[in-house]
């Protein structure tokens, strides 16, 4: 029978196209345990042919029963991951030299993401010290042997791909002071997180174009699923479809744009819509630049950001200007640009170029990889600056953002989410419309995020799973909603772009029985820096860092509570588009201007941005405390702001905007001596409006509100 395994072996590396990435890095030796994720019953039958013959394979009891016939030219230990006396048998054979492969979840994942790590690995790393190499298994997920029927597209044979990553230690001085219990959790977190930087690592490449990433997402999840569904206009797209229509616009475009000079974008001007998304497509199959411009920002800013992005050419619908009144900011633009219409591109396609783009559909052609100034997205930022700042975005920064929210929590193509935000914003452009398309999960589109009786309608309607909004926008939907409206089918609410209020989570978890998971990011990081897992939560905080992300804090003069966070990672933008400079590069580390805590298990608490304190007389006082104790005097449902002005005296005053007509300044003195603060932190104004101004995205405009105390 010594025959049967080595043809055994050609047969399933050639079914499964089997490639070993990383093997160099991959050297026996003693006290070495190889770690792979577990995506399904055939992860250690293909991993066993390649690795040598001296690893020993831990296998689950259960499994050991049912399928020893398929190890028997292997060495295996059987444990069961529950139990303590296991780790003893494993740490006997490792003290024997023989490598262990060992399989830390301890089950099949039955999400799509990793599932939790045993704490015997972690204890193992800590008693032996052993040497770790993570192993990152893709591909296997899709096979019929897989945990997730219903949830991909299954298949006998998927392409698959292993990826041996960099050996380590777990640092033994990282767990000083704690005890037993704690280094053992500690040290299991540890490894876990460096599994997962692994395998982000093991699905990125140095250069991708997303028109690319798309012609995989049909190839691996079928190019007959509906994908995308538009409300406004009824359309649905199946990949198949979708693709189609990129490749026949592209061939249009491609005649329009002609031969775009060094640092020419091309701008969009859409709704969130199924034509804004083969806009996009068709852009990224040419790899073109593109600038998606805040429809929201007025004419003037919006002109200010064509100029500083470097924009020739402007695709928009008529039927969108007009019903925008964005009649004036066409008739400008049309002086400096070139304005295309999508009803006059829509009018102009002939039969020849509906078979041209058939086939190439059919050929599946693709298009530039990379190039100079090729496969970015510019998005612009809401901040304080007189004209608008460009954040230059790779498809390679968006595409790792979209892997490092997928590996943390479970996605998978049998959700449905809807797509509010506007894709202006990077929130509404990668979580909201890329991520889903890319991996598989159907997006309903809708255009207007402030239609708060409308939105738990279609989520009801459409059996949406995946929301994702801003506090302001899920503290309306949630007010207007029924209960069973977003409790029938919602599996996961993210919020991001803003500071999730208390009273929001309690409404919706006392309402729908729902949590929300609240994140943290800013355009310049595609947008997410940490997220609030089912895994791993905690209350108040905006999460841990995604993988593949590093953090450092730098004390901040003036400020005692935390520090200035800086990160890095592969989500970190290119660079600004500076008016009046052009490209500046990012640095290695991005500063974020945001001040935050740090705790031991890697949960990350905003205190403050740098910009959201005033300096009065000398020293610094926290806006958003201010907003606290002023926010504790008002009626449950109103709202305020607080923003700093200048003044002669002291340097800078607080003015506060607010919209509770009963609010008055005794109220508010009283509740600042409740909590024992110095006058310092009085408003020196309580200013009325009946609604505060919001940007497009929901957030509070700010940059308005400062405007206002300045002049009044």
């Amino acid at each position: 029978m010594k025959w049967l395994y080595p043809l055994l072996r050609m047969l399933l590396l050639a079914a499964f196209r089997v490639n070993v990435k990383g093997r160099e890095r991959f050297r026996l030796a003693e006290n070495m345990v190889l770690i792979p994720n577990h995506v399904s019953l055939l992860d250690g039958v293909l991993l066993s042919l390649v690795l040598p013959k001296e690893a020993v394979f831990v296998v689950n009891t259960g499994m050991a029963k049912r399928f020893d016939w398929l190890f028997p030219i292997r060495e295996t230990i059987a444990v069961d991951p529950a139990n303590p006396y296991g780790v003893r048998s494993m740490l006997k054979t490792i003290r024997s030299g023989k490598p262990l492969v060992i399989f830390p979840e301890g089950r099949i994942t039955t999400t799509g993401a990793m599932m939790k790590v045993y704490s015997g690995i972690g204890y193992m790393a800590l008693r032996a010290k052993v040497t770790l190499v993570p192993v990152a298994i893709n591909g296997l997920e899709y096979a019929k042997f897989s945990y997730l029927a219903g949830k991909v597209k299954q298949r006998w044979f998927p392409r698959v791909d292993f990826s041996f990553g960099e050996p380590f230690q777990v640092p033994p001085g990282m767990v000083e002071g704690l005890s037993r219990k704690a280094q053992k959790v500690w040290a299991t977190t540890w490894i876990r997180d460096r599994m997962l930087d692994h395998l982000l690592e093991s699905r990125l490449k140095p250069q991708l174009n997303l028109f690319h990433e798309l012609m995989a997402a049909k190839g691996r999840h079928g190019a007959g699923r509906v994908i995308l569904e538009d409300v406004v206009t009824g359309t649905t797209l199946t990949y198949r479809q979708l693709a189609l229509h990129s490749y026949v616009l592209a061939l249009k475009l491609k005649g329009l744009l002609g031969q775009l000079p060094r640092g020419a974008r091309t701008a969009i001007v859409l709704p969130n819509t199924s034509a804004h998304v083969i806009v996009l497509f068709s852009l990224f199959r040419l790899g073109k630049p593109v600038v998606i411009l805040n429809y929201s920002a007025g004419a003037g800013a919006m002109l200010d950001a064509c100029e500083t992005g470097g924009v020739r050419t402007i695709v928009t619908s008529r039927a969108f200007v007009e019903k925008t009144g964005l009649q004036e900011f066409v008739l400008l633009a049309s002086e400096r640009h070139e304005v295309l219409f999508l009803e006059t591109i829509r009018a102009s396609v002939t039969v020849a170029d509906r078979l041209l783009g058939w086939l190439q559909a059919k050929l599946r052609m693709k298009g530039p990889v990379a190039g100079a100034g090729a496969n970015e997205v510019v998005l612009f930022t809401s901040g304080s600056e007189s004209k608008p700042k460009g954040v230059v975005l790779s498809h390679r920064n968006l595409f790792a953002n979209m892997q490092q929210a997928k590996l943390v929590i479970g996605f998978n193509s049998g959700d449905i989410v809807l797509g509010t935000m506007p894709m202006f914003h990077s929130f509404g452009l990668t979580a909201g419309t890329l991520l889903p398309l890319l991996t598989g999960m159907k997006l309903v589109l809708y255009p207007n995020p402030l239609h708060y009786k409308v939105i738990p309608e279609l989520v009801y309607d459409k059996n949406i799973t995946i929301l994702f909004g801003t506090s302001t926008f899920l503290a309306a939907y949630g007010r207007m909603a029924e209960p069973y409206d977003l409790a029938h089918s919602l599996r996961y609410v993210v919020a991001g772009a803003e500071k999730l209020k208390d009273e929001v989570r309690a409404l919706w978890m006392d309402k729908f029985g729902i949590r929300i998971l609240e994140g943290y990011g800013t355009t310049e990081t595609s947008p997410v820096i940490a997220l609030n897992t089912p895994m791993h939560a905690s209350r108040g905080s905006v999460g841990r860092l995604l993988p593949g992300m590093e953090a450092r804090v730098e004390p901040v003069d003036g400020i005692t509570e935390g520090g200035e966070l800086f990160v890095r990672g592969p989500n970190v933008m290119q660079g600004y588009l500076i008016h009046g400079q052009g490209f500046v590069a990012s640095p290695d580390w991005y500063r974020t201007g945001d001040v935050v805590t740090i705790d031991e298990q890697g949960f990350i608490r905003i205190v403050a941005r740098l910009q959201s304190f005033a300096k009065i007389g000398g020293e610094k006082v926290s806006l958003p405390m201010v907003e606290g104790y002023v926010a504790a005097c008002m009626q449950a449902s109103s709202l305020c702001v607080a923003v700093a002005a200048p003044d002669r005296r002291k340097g800078e005053r607080i003015v506060v905007y607010h919209t509770d007509s009963g609010l008055t300044p005794g109220s508010v003195r009283e509740a600042l001596a409740q909590r024992q603060l110095p006058g310092i932190y009085m408003p020196s104004e309580l200013r009325y409006v009946e609604k505060l101004p919001l940007l497009g995205n929901g957030k509070v405009d700010y940059v308005t509100l400062r405007g206002w105390a300045q002049r009044e």
